[in-house]
């Protein structure tokens, strides 16, 4: 098959690359397409660009049992890499079922590809299932985007998305490592991220996600908390136009009194403030907005 026919397949979804003629080997005069081969489970190898890490065991069982009972509804996708050897292009976690369920065959449409066009076929056949999480799906469009040498306009074609979607979650892979992990085990929302990778600074990103934690503020909490700080940006860069006068340059603050208060705004849970001269005195400023903060900011100190 050629590129250029592949990518146009790829471009109508991943069916249609799978359903096309000229990449399945079992369709012949004897054999019409989308005929089904019985291959040995033993000659069927992982797909190596298989983009889902994990794979819950509990689930796993469940439809080992169900294939013990009712055999695969659904054929898994291979392609031949030679006598006896195939490799998955879909079908992964039916195959670890049927292993399960002690099946020696499993049913299987047998097609051709090249390892780009497996990468791609896995891929987008991963994302298209419900169970990824936010960030198994956004690393799968950044492999597509640099292995692939994908735009995001073309790879929001291939997967069926606009460019804003594939963009949001590409935005993902920019938030600390934190962040991601609580994305990846499901402790926040997408609705929960976007809020806050539209925030630039990370150490503000850290403040808000550790304050949506620690008192389970909603998504519209979220929005508007970071709405609130953007306008008072805008606040401020509007003063600094309007002034004409000659500012003195604001002095850095030492290395040493940035860590401590980047750490005091994260066991605090507010945006803490230090001021200090070149002799190493000055302030610590801690805002609250209500009593109960207060008596919470106290507790921790």
């Amino acid at each position: 098959m050629s590129n250029n026919n592949k990518r146009n397949a790829l471009g109508r979804g991943l069916s249609a690359l799978l359903e096309n003629s000229s990449t399945d080997i079992t369709a012949n005069e004897s054999k019409p397409l989308h005929s089904i081969s019985e291959i040995p489970i033993s000659q069927v190898q992982a797909n190596p660009f298989q983009p889902r890490e994990e794979f819950d065991e509990t689930a796993l069982n469940e439809l080992a049992e169900s294939i013990k009972v009712h055999g695969i509804i659904q054929p898994i996708t291979v392609r031949k890499l030679g006598y006896d050897s195939y490799q998955i292009i879909s079908g992964e976690r039916r195959t670890r079922a049927s292993r399960l369920a002690g099946l020696t065959t499993i049913p299987a449409f047998i097609r051709l590809a090249d390892d780009q066009g497996m990468l791609e076929m896995a891929l987008i056949e991963n994302i298209q299932r419900e169970e990824l999480n936010a960030m198994e799906i956004a690393f799968s469009y950044k492999r597509l985007v640099d292995e692939c040498s994908l735009n995001q306009e073309q790879l929001g074609e291939r997967v069926g998305k606009n460019r804003s979607t594939v963009n949001n979650y590409l935005r993902l892979l920019k938030l600390p490592d934190n962040i991601q992990a609580s994305i990846r085990d499901g402790k926040i929302s997408m609705g929960h991220a976007r809020a806050i990778v539209s925030v630039d600074n990370p150490d503000e990103q850290q403040f808000l996600f550790q304050k949506m934690v620690d008192e389970g503020m909603s998504v519209r909490q979220i929005e508007n908390l970071v709405r609130s700080a953007h306008e008072r940006k805008d606040s401020d860069l509007l003063e600094d136009e309007k002034s004409t006068e000659p500012k003195a340059k604001k002095a850095d603050l030492p290395a040493a009194f940035l860590e401590i208060q980047k750490t005091l705004t994260s066991k605090l849970s507010v945006k803490v403030k230090i001021k200090a001269d070149e002799r190493g005195r000055g302030n610590v400023q801690i805002p609250f907005k209500s009593q109960q903060e207060l008596k919470k900011i106290l507790d921790l100190l």
